[in-house]
């Protein structure tokens, strides 16, 4: 550590135990201003036999304790730093090295899972309601409905514990490592958009080589470092992938890609689902994305948003409503059978049939004459005796079948 780096932490460390509580706003204003110091700082922090690490964990948690944001999101951005410091000093079996950085992780996390008044805090969230208003509707409108506003309310809104409460922890232990520092990169995500590009930078860093340590991969990164293999589980995996989703969307490209693939590689040799779920998302949501090369600017995550209807309906699909739409549509079908419009309407086609002397007549005129046979003969035979008209059909027959030729209306085959 050069002598200048030294001497920024050193009047670092002095200025802030003479300041007095009503200056330590302002004081946490001007910390942006101090461009050389965050890089010293880190420094400090990788070298595990430097002797200012103690003083530092100490300004550090003093910084946090205060409960001033800024001076508590400026200890948060040397959170995987510290992550990593703590991580390898383990894995070298070395605990006397670690000793400052662990009281600070864990009084970070025993401040953090309590809340004001002391007690166990529960982070969780509400799934929406239609009790409740939101920008797509408004309860009021539900009220000529059967779903009226107090039929919902009384069904209540769920609630979703995602995590807490936890318990105080005096001690790292094999059992709750990876818990507290699960817990502790789920306050650094919730402050993602105040994290510095060095930060980001870390955070990159330290899930590859958590990732690839003592496994075949890290020979193709060409990482020098510990080569024993890190403990991890999926929650602590999942934590590290939205970090560094924030991370590619804002200025790291390269690292968060590498970072992720070292992730999503690990998560493959450990058979975690969640990790996969969340890292190969993240992935196929960014392929083909533009991502933002420049760190300048406001801080966000490139989402791509699925084009919706452009009209919203206000009314409430209900058991109501959906009977009245099938009323609806039977009786529209019931008066389109019924309408004489329906009927088929067009011009009949002409069908030519063979009569009896061979000759070949229109559709419609063979029932005509016969039609009108039957009514002259129907005419001319009024009057006549039943038995006399069927003795000469009878004597009729006779003289046909002597002369050999077949009466009208037989056909021979």
């Amino acid at each position: 550590m050069l002598a200048m780096d030294q001497g920024i932490v050193e009047e670092w460390l002095s200025e802030f135990k003479t300041l007095p509580e009503t200056a330590v706003s302002s004081y946490a204003a001007s910390l942006k201003d101090k461009g050389s110091l965050v890089p010293a700082l880190y420094k400090v922090i990788r070298e595990n036999y430097s002797d200012l690490l103690e003083p530092v964990c100490h300004q550090l948690f003093e910084f946090y304790r205060s409960g001033e944001p800024r001076l508590q999101r400026f200890t948060l951005q040397f959170l995987p730093e510290l992550v990593w410091s703590y991580l390898s000093v383990t894995a070298g079996r070395d605990p006397h090295c670690s000793g400052c950085i662990e009281a600070l992780l864990l009084g970070i996390y025993n401040l953090e899972i309590v809340d004001k008044d002391g007690q166990s805090k529960v982070l969780s969230f509400t799934i929406p309601s239609l009790s409740k208003p939101s920008v797509y509707h408004e309860p009021s409108s539900f009220g000529s409905l059967a779903l009226t506003e107090g039929a919902l309310a009384n069904h209540g809104l769920s609630r979703v514990v995602y995590s807490g409460p936890h318990l105080q922890r005096e001690t790292f232990t094999a059992q709750n490592r990876f818990e507290v520092l699960t817990f502790l990169l789920l306050c650094y995500n919730a402050a993602l958009s105040y994290m510095t590009s060095s930060s980001l930078q870390s955070l990159c860093q330290l899930s590859s080589r958590v990732s690839i340590c003592g496994y075949p991969r890290q020979q193709v990164r060409r990482y020098k470092g510990i080569s024993a293999r890190l403990m991890v589980t999926s929650e602590f995996l999942v934590q590290l992938i939205t970090g560094i989703h924030f991370a590619l969307c804002n200025g790291e490209v390269d690292l968060g890609s590498k970072a992720l693939d070292d992730v999503l590689y690990r998560a493959q040799l450990e058979l975690f689902p969640e990790a996969l779920l969340v890292g190969n998302a993240i992935k196929s949501s960014l392929h083909g994305a533009t991502l933002k090369s420049n760190k300048e600017g406001t801080r966000s995550i490139q989402v791509e948003i699925t084009p919706t209807a452009p009209r919203i309906s206000r009314n409430a699909v209900t058991s109501l409503s959906i009977r009245g739409h099938r009323w609806k549509r039977h009786e529209s079908q019931e008066d389109s059978v019924d309408s004489p419009d329906s009927c088929p309407t067009g011009p009949i086609p002409e069908i030519s049939v063979t009569g009896v002397s061979g000759e070949r007549l229109a559709n419609g005129e063979a029932l005509r004459s016969r039609t009108e046979g039957e009514a002259l003969g129907g005419a001319t035979e009024v009057g006549v005796d039943p038995r006399g008209q069927e003795v000469r059909r009878q004597k009729s027959v006779r003289r046909h079948l002597e002369d050999g030729t077949p009466s009208a209306g037989r056909v021979q085959f």
